[in-house]
């Protein structure tokens, strides 16, 4: 197998595409901060959050020695009377102007936020599915991987949501071992169970305790990432060195994005987040140490 290949994700600093979701820090800082701490990868965060010129964009990754792996972009993809097409053609070309080659794609509801999502009929879920693989071959073309990322607060939540991805798409999933958690997906059987579906990772560690109020709706999904619903990696209760392995085992070569959502409320007085990234990575290179080479 080659190198563990480990990336970072503005979302651990709380940079965000959610409006209201708390005080954005200064890309300048962020970019500095994971090259501190060792990481030489990142995905490229939300619209707005990195420079849309390409090579002003290529300049301020490189610039911190960074490179970019992917990414995130929700669509609408369940509306039959929206064409999903034009929302990707702007990330794609911010993916090939920095030589990344994964688009993950989130199954957006339509509204602000991931606190609550509608019911859809067959109908919306034919659209859905049928809006998949058209992005995924889109983005082929180009030269990209389009995975799909199962998340909370979208039409791809629950564990039956994504077993109807699975028998009805041919897209690839990003194994997201938080979000998939918290929406009733047990993140290592997932991955037991079709390795050959998970072309893309990202890693969260989780507060099971917390994860069970939003399950049972005493809190909101954005409540809990307040409360730290995520941990850094090692802290929490995911399984993350036996995710990890299990896929490696299996022939996984992709990139593991360390996931830790956050909320900040102003500028840190003191080394904020950065201090959990750093604290993550340190496992990550111990778990690397584990994992078969």
């Amino acid at each position: 197998m080659n190198t563990l290949k480990i990336a970072g994700a503005p979302i651990s600093w709380g940079v965000c595409e959610v409006p209201g979701w708390g005080h954005q820090l200064d890309a300048d800082r962020v970019l500095a901060e994971m090259a501190e701490v060792g990481l030489a990868a990142t995905e490229l965060g939300p619209d707005g959050f990195l420079p849309s010129d390409p090579d002003e964009l290529t300049a301020k990754l490189g610039s911190n020695g960074l490179r970019c792996v992917g990414v995130f972009v929700p669509v609408v993809l369940h509306d039959a009377g929206h064409d999903p097409l034009g929302d990707i053609a702007g990330p794609l070309d911010a993916l090939i102007a920095s030589e990344a080659d994964v688009l993950v794609l989130a199954a957006a509801t339509g509204a602000d936020g991931y606190d609550s999502r509608p019911t859809l009929d067959d109908g919306q879920w034919a659209t859905l599915l049928g809006n998949l693989d058209r992005l995924a071959d889109a983005a082929n073309d180009r030269g990209v991987l389009a995975v799909l990322h199962p998340h909370v607060g979208t039409m791809v939540e629950t564990r039956s949501d994504v077993d109807r991805v699975l028998q009805g798409s041919a897209v690839k999933l990003c194994l997201d071992t938080g979000h998939l958690l918290i929406g009733g997906t047990d993140p290592l059987s997932l991955t037991l169970q079709v390795p050959d579906r998970i072309a893309h990772a990202h890693l969260k560690d989780v507060d099971v305790a917390l994860a069970a109020r939003v399950q049972s709706g005493e809190l909101t999904y954005t409540e809990a990432v307040r409360k730290g619903m995520y941990t850094p990696l090692g802290q929490g209760d995911v399984d993350i060195a036996g995710i990890v392995t299990t896929l490696r085992t299996n022939g996984f070569d992709g990139w593991f994005v360390m996931e830790q959502d956050t909320i900040l409320d102003s500028e840190p007085a003191d080394e904020g987040p950065v201090r959990d990234v750093r604290t993550s990575v340190a496992f990550m290179h111990d778990v690397s140490g584990r994992v078969p080479a």
